[in-house]
């Protein structure tokens, strides 16, 4: 099961990231160039322009919650 879920947030991560980075380039060359090359730039892009790039990056944190929560179900129970 934590492997599934593992898979299904980073194709979830992957499709916002693609996204954000379509609607950066929509914006502007700069702000496209910048999400692609430096990655907090997407994440201040967001920001700034919440009604393009909030969707996008709500996709992304959800597939991150999705990857960990894959992990945690994946990890070995401590040893008594």
């Amino acid at each position: 099961m934590g492997t599934v879920l593992m898979m299904l947030g980073l194709v979830v991560a992957f499709i916002g990231g693609i996204w954000l980075i379509v609607a950066a380039f929509q914006e502007s060359v700069v702000w496209g160039l910048l999400t692609l090359f430096i990655g907090p730039a997407g994440l201040v892009f967001a920001i700034m322009h919440w009604e393009r790039g909030g969707k996008p990056l709500m996709l992304n944190i959800g597939g991150l919650v999705l990857m960990f929560a894959g992990v945690a179900l994946s990890a070995p129970p401590p040893p008594a």
